[in-house]
C-alpha cells in the first residue's frame, strides 16, 4: 500500500504523544452534504441555539478549498479522509468505466465483499492509501473504536476506511441499516437493534410520509450515533474514540448548494436542531472537554443553474456519447468500418485496443488522432493521450483507474452529460469551497484558508 508523505508525519508525531487530558475521549466529525458557506452565513442570524449555531458562534472557522476537479461526488471526501489528492488516493469519480461490458460501475464495487441486508458489494479496498481510521488504528491500537455512519454508501464507506470497527447507511427503500462483509464484526448491534424495531419505518410512519426524506434521514443517524455511543461505551475509556456522521442539508427536490427554497431552509433549521440534540447528549454524557465536534461541508451541487440563469450565465452541456460517436465515424474514415471507440465516461474516452492490436494499428498514434480531432469539439478545451496526463492540470484530479486513452477538459461554464442525458459534473464552479468548524476545548485555532488535503492533521488532533 502506498504510504504518504503525511501520513507518515502524521502517525511519527502520533506515537511521540502519550494520552493525556488534553485529547478529547471522542471525536465526532460530521460530513455534512451541500453546507455551503454563504447558506450558513444567512442563516446564522436566525438561529439563537442548536449545534449549527454552537459550531459558527463558539468554534473555530475556516473555508476548505479543493486544487482538483470536483465533480459533486465522492472525490473530496476521500481527499478529506486520506489527506491525499485524487491521484494518489484512487477515487476520482464515483464511477469508473469497465471495458469488460462497456459501462460504468461504482468505484468502491468489490466483488470479494458482500452486501450485509443490501446488494451492493463494495469495500474501501479501491482506496489506495492510508485513510483517518488506520492513522487513529496505528496510533491508538485495538483499544481505539471508529464507527462510520451515513446515509449513501460510498461516502459512509470513505468514511470508515480500512481500518474502522465497523460502518453501516440507510437503505433507502427498505428503510434498514446495511453494511458491507469487509467490516469482519457486521452490522453494529445498535443499527441491527433499530432494525428489529423498525425504527425508521415507523418514524417515516409517524410523520405520515411514504419516502424517507431528508429530515427523517438525519435524525435517523443522530440517533443511531447516540445508540452506538451507549453500546460500544465510546468516549468512556482513556483511548481515543471517533465517530464518523454523514448528515446533508439538501432536500431530495434541491439541485443546488445554495439556499433557493423555503424547504431548503426547513432542513438547515432541522439539521441545526438536530445536531443541538447530538452535542448537547454527548457533552451532557462525557463531559464538554471530553468530545470534540468537527463539522465539514462536502460540495454536492455547487451553484444552481437557475440563480446563474438569472444573471445571465446558462451554463451549456456537453453530451459526451455524441462526441465518442462523431469521434468513431471520424476513426471509422481514417481505418476502416468497425468499432474504434470502445467507451466513453466522465472526462476519458476510451479505445478499442483489442482491434487496434488485431489491425496492427499504433495505439499511440490513434490517441494521438484522437485527441487533435476532439479539440474541434465546442466546449474542449484541451484533450491529452493517456501518457500525456501526468504532465497536464488533471495530473492531480485522476488517479489511474480513470484515465482513459484520452482525457479532456471542458472550458468554463460547461457540463459533462452522460447516456441518460443527466449532468455528472454537477459542481460547475471553477473553485467550490465548503466551511469548516472546530468546535473543541484541545483545539480553537483553524486556518481561515485551508486545502481539503490538509484537514487530516486537524481531524487527528496531531
Amino acid at each position: 500500500m502506498r504510504k504518504t508523505h503525511l501520513f507518515l508525519s502524521c502517525l511519527i508525531a502520533c506515537m511521540a504523544m502519550p494520552l493525556t487530558a488534553k485529547m478529547p475521549k471522542l471525536t465526532v466529525v460530521i460530513l455534512a452534504d451541500g453546507l455551503d458557506v454563504y447558506s450558513v452565513e444567512r442563516m446564522r442570524n436566525d438561529w439563537s441555539e442548536g449545534g449549527l449555531y454552537t459550531m459558527v458562534e463558539h468554534g473555530a472557522a475556516g473555508r476548505c478549498s479543493y486544487p482538483f476537479a470536483v465533480y459533486g461526488g465522492n472525490e473530496t471526501t476521500a481527499s478529506i479522509f486520506t489527506g491525499v489528492q485524487p491521484a494518489e488516493h484512487g477515487y476520482s469519480m464515483d464511477y469508473v468505466y469497465h471495458a469488460s461490458d462497456r459501462l460504468p460501475h461504482m468505484t468502491l464495487e468489490d466483488k470479494r465483499a458482500a452486501g450485509i441486508g443490501t446488494t451492493l458489494k463494495l469495500s474501501p479496498r479501491a482506496i489506495q492509501c492510508p485513510t483517518l481510521t488506520d492513522l487513529m488504528r496505528l496510533q491508538y491500537g485495538e483499544f481505539c473504536q471508529v464507527y462510520a455512519i451515513g446515509l449513501k454508501p460510498a461516502t459512509t464507506i470513505i468514511m470508515a476506511g480500512h481500518g474502522a470497527n465497523g460502518c453501516c447507511w440507510i437503505d433507502p427503500q427498505r428503510h434498514l441499516w446495511v453494511t458491507s462483509s469487509y467490516y469482519t464484526k457486521g452490522l453494529p448491534s445498535a443499527a441491527d437493534e433499530m432494525n428489529t424495531e423498525g425504527t425508521i419505518q415507523q418514524t417515516i410512519n409517524a410523520n405520515k410520509t411514504r419516502t424517507l426524506n431528508t429530515n427523517i434521514a438525519n435524525e435517523q443517524v443522530i440517533q443511531l450515533a447516540l445508540r452506538l455511543q451507549e453500546s460500544a461505551r465510546l468516549g468512556e475509556d482513556l483511548v481515543p474514540d471517533m465517530l464518523l456522521l454523514e448528515l446533508t442539508t439538501l432536500p431530495t427536490s434541491v439541485k443546488s448548494d445554495r439556499i433557493e427554497s423555503i424547504e431548503h431552509e426547513d432542513t438547515y433549521n432541522r439539521l441545526n436542531e438536530q445536531m443541538g440534540k447530538l452535542i448537547t447528549t454527548l457533552q451532557q454524557k462525557l463531559g464538554t472537554a471530553n468530545v470534540d465536534f468537527i463539522v465539514i461541508g462536502r460540495p454536492v451541487y455547487g451553484i444552481g443553474i437557475a440563480p446563474l440563469q438569472r444573471i445571465g450565465l446558462d451554463p451549456s452541456q456537453f453530451d459526451c456519447d455524441r462526441m465518442a460517436a462523431l469521434t468513431n465515424t471520424y476513426l471509422m474514415a481514417l481505418h476502416g468500418n468497425e468499432r474504434w471507440i470502445e467507451g466513453v465516461y466522465g472526462q476519458s474516452l476510451y479505445l478499442n485496443r483489442t482491434l487496434i492490436n488485431r489491425k496492427h494499428l499504433s495505439l499511440q498514434e490513434m490517441q494521438r488522432e484522437v485527441a487533435e480531432f476532439i479539440t474541434e469539439f465546442e466546449g474542449i478545451q484541451s484533450a491529452y493521450t493517456a501518457a500525456e496526463v501526468s504532465k497536464s492540470p488533471l495530473a492531480s484530479s485522476l488517479g489511474k483507474r480513470h484515465i482513459g486513452d484520452v482525457v479532456f477538459t471542458l472550458e468554463a461554464g460547461w457540463q459533462l452529460m452522460e447516456r441518460d442525458k443527466e449532468p455528472l459534473d454537477l459542481v460547475i464552479e471553477s473553485n467550490p469551497v465548503s466551511p469548516v468548524y472546530i468546535y473543541s476545548l484541545h483545539h480553537q485555532y483553524l486556518p481561515e484558508q485551508l486545502e481539503a488535503t490538509a484537514l487530516l492533521k486537524y481531524l487527528c488532533h496531531f
